[in-house]
């Protein structure tokens, strides 16, 4: 059943929604994460690139199905807020309907363009044939990933966050026990991986239905025909917030690809340290990611039942648990890089430049939480567009041009490419302070 997020007290609220979605989305991130920790205990160098850039390429696809499905959160919880609940089935509806065409399209065209996207990618010769195959059978699970999205967006629309945890973390350990199967005994390397992630994908959407129709969790959403029936004005809606929010991921990770795709043209260890270091920094982005979702769930049900004093106060304690997170991670891996890194692989050369990014790039966690937060209560206040705007412009002056030029002027260290990042998150937040601004003061205005 839906979940009141707009009464009592907004930290305990933050934890009971956050929480669960951060273990969710931890344990989502670790089936690359185990993907590439096994594939360097029975594989060399190749093979660590290999699943490092064919796991940045999904982990780019998934985030853009994430950023899509924010529109059925946010009009949920506005529903919820607002008491519509008879609106919530057909929100659904829609959203099932859109995003089965969305699936069907997304495999097509990746199917089709997997040996142009690794080629795209400057990847090693060494590292291509694996990396095509890798992604090839990734790619084939795209409907797994859209469908498990679409039912977890439902769920924190209605204030759960609980249950696709569960779901997820019964998917994880079949993901693990299957990466170890097929890539230890087997000796299946990147393919292993690859069919280890798209069937435990497979696992998860299984057992998320099954437990929905058998009523084992309190889904709180019925579904008739006539739901499906796509409705012109709703379905704009649902893309008027999540297209934004998608262009968003979308950019962010499109810059993490062209830096993939210039420390690929730097050599193998290189390319292997930034594959590395990649991982570990969506690992600990985990906790911004979890901040923005939460700051736009509870403040689109607080917008709904016209709180806005709350949506702010949401605002600010989610920017101050994600930037506190962020400062004690930037200090903490100034003095573990090495050792975690070394937990990826025993090539010294891979440790090292690894080090070195991510001593500079440690700190993004910091300033990104910032604008994440930001990012989140604009979804929930229907402005999803300023995010983007304010990543795209980021991204396009300071966070891909830096990192190139970090390369050309330093080809030595990796240390430069780690401020360039940090550099487009500062430029992010100076842009979200502003446009808050602007947003409070045409409020009070109208309140007058």
């Amino acid at each position: 059943m839906p979940r009141n997020l707009y009464e009592g007290n907004i930290l305990k609220n933050i934890g009971l929604f956050s929480v669960p979605f951060l273990i969710a989305n931890f344990l989502q991130t670790l089936y690359g994460m185990a993907d590439l920790f096994i594939i360097g205990q029975f594989t060399d160098a190749a093979g660590i690139t290999a699943v490092a850039v064919g796991s940045q390429v999904m982990h780019f696809v998934t985030v853009i199905l994430i950023g899509l499905t924010m529109g059925a959160t946010v009009l949920m919880g506005q529903a919820v807020g607002a008491k519509r609940h008879r609106s919530l089935s057909r929100i659904l509806g829609n959203t099932v309907v859109i995003f089965a065409v969305v699936a069907i399209l997304f495999t097509a065209v990746l199917l089709a363009t997997a040996p142009q996207i690794v080629s795209l990618l400057s990847t090693p010769a060494e590292a291509v044939s694996g990396t095509v195959r890798y992604l090839v059978i990734c790619f084939l699970g795209v409907p797994f990933i859209t469908a498990y999205n679409v039912i977890a967006a439902a769920f924190r629309g209605l204030g759960d966050t609980k249950s696709p945890m569960y779901f997820v973390t019964a998917s994880c350990v079949v993901n693990i026990a299957l990466d170890y199967l097929f890539v230890g005994p087997l000796g299946m390397g990147p393919t292993g991986a690859a069919l280890a992630t798209v069937l435990s994908q497979l696992f998860c959407v299984v057992v998320t239905l099954a437990a929905i129709r058998l009523e084992r969790v309190r889904f709180g959403v019925g579904l008739c025909r006539r739901d499906f029936r796509l409705n012109k004005a709703l379905m704009w809606s649902l893309l008027k917030i999540g297209f934004p929010v998608a262009c968003q991921e979308g950019f962010i990770q499109i810059s993490f690809l062209f830096i993939t795709l210039i420390a690929n043209s730097r050599g193998l260890e290189i390319a292997a340290a930034v594959g590395v270091v990649e991982k570990i920094i969506c690992f600990l982005f985990l906790v911004p990611s979890a901040m923005l979702s939460t700051v736009s769930a509870i403040s689109a049900q607080c917008i709904g039942a016209d709180r806005y004093d709350r949506a702010r106060q949401t605002l600010y304690c989610g920017i101050g648990i994600a930037a506190g997170f962020g400062l004690v991670c930037g200090i903490l891996f100034q003095f573990v890089s090495e050792p975690v890194l070394a937990l990826f692989t025993d090539d010294l050369q891979v440790v090292k430049f690894g080090a070195q990014y991510l001593h500079a790039y440690v700190f993004d966690c910091m300033v990104a939480g910032i604008h994440f937060c930001f990012s989140g209560y604009f979804c929930a206040c229907g402005l999803s567009l300023a995010s983007f705007i304010h990543n795209a412009v980021s991204i396009v002056t300071l966070r891909v041009p830096g990192a190139y030029l970090a390369s050309v002027w330093y080809p030595d260290t990796l240390f430069p490419m780690g401020i360039a990042t940090l550099s487009g998150s500062f430029l992010s937040v100076v842009i979200c302070i502003t446009v808050y601004a602007w947003l409070e003061r045409r409020r009070r205005q109208k309140q007058n």
